[in-house]
Order: structure tokens, then sequence, then C-alpha cells
């Protein structure tokens, strides 16, 4: 027969397990924006990305910092929702309930980044263009970097990214 403090225990003991495992799934990206370097191999990537950012930049010109000032404000303000959240989670006066949307609502988030973190790479890779991706529940807006505003280009790209996912997407491209 298990206590009360045994049950105390055990849910407390369940609670940090998956507090750290997630912690462990966590994706990369959220490890460097604190400015963690986990090894010499990755400050060798960052110098190889930051110099490939720095030819873009040149060759693209305003665009390019167009898209990124769109990919820092999203960032910044999913940041700040997090932050949000993580002090309802803590919160001791939050009810269980509140703490678990909270906790869903930040999955949900991490889902949306990594989403569209593999969108931008897919058309970096298969149209070799820059791109901005933000999705919100059944919403996906690309901004594409490119001089040339072309319809077959934008049709393409929408049926690149409509199937990344199962349901239907309402996705709009533009062009900057």
């Amino acid at each position: 027969m298990i206590n009360k403090k045994g049950l105390w225990f055990l849910t407390l003991f369940s609670l940090i397990l998956v507090l750290s495992i997630y912690y462990i799934t966590m994706p990369d990206e959220m490890l460097k924006s604190e400015n963690i370097n986990i090894s010499d191999n990755s400050n060798k990537n960052k110098n190889n990305d930051e110099k490939e950012s720095k030819k873009s930049k040149e060759v693209n010109g305003e665009n390019t910092s167009y898209i990124e000032t769109l990919k820092i404000e999203l960032d910044s303000e999913r940041a700040n929702s997090i932050e949000n959240l993580k002090s309802v989670m803590s919160d001791k006066s939050k009810s269980l309930d509140e703490k678990n949307k909270a906790y869903e609502q930040i999955k949900v988030i991490n889902n949306y980044k990594a989403k569209e973190e593999n969108i931008s790479k897919k058309i970096k890779d298969n149209f070799n263009l820059d791109s901005y991706v933000k999705q919100t529940d059944n919403k996906v807006e690309v901004v594409i970097n490119s001089k040339k505003h072309d319809v077959k280009l934008a049709n393409k790209i929408i049926r690149s990214v409509q199937e990344e996912y199962e349901e239907f997407m309402q996705i709009s491209v533009k062009f900057s």
C-alpha cells in the first residue's frame, strides 16, 4: 500500500522525469540562442554559417535583412509567449488544469517552430530560395526572397508546403 508521502514522491519524480525528457529532446536552436556551445565543432559550423549568411546578404541585399527581421520578430514574440507560459507553469497558485494547458501550448509553439524550419529548409533545398515561414493554426505564411514574382513558382511552393501537412492548410506566398 502506498502512503501519501510515497504518492507525492512518485508524482514529483515522474514530473521531474517528464521535464528532463522534454529538456533533452529540445531543438538545438533553442540551446544555441542561449549561447551554449556544445563543442568545438559547433563553433566551426557557426563560423561557416556566419560566412554563408554574410555572402547571402552581400548578394541579396535588403531582402535578406527583411526576412531576417521577420524571423527575429517571430522568435522574440514566441520567446515571450513561452516565458509567460513557463511562469504560469511555475506559479503555485495556478491549478493543475491551467498548468497542463500552458504546457500543451508550449508544445504547440515548439511544433510550429520545427515545422517552419523544415519547410524553410525544403524551400532552400528544392528552389534555392531564402524564405520566412510562419504557421498559425491552419494558416501558413511564406515570404520568399526573390526579385522575380512568378505565379508558377508560387504554386510549386504552395504544393510543396502542403505536402508537409495531412490536413488542408491555407498557404500564402509573398515575394519580397
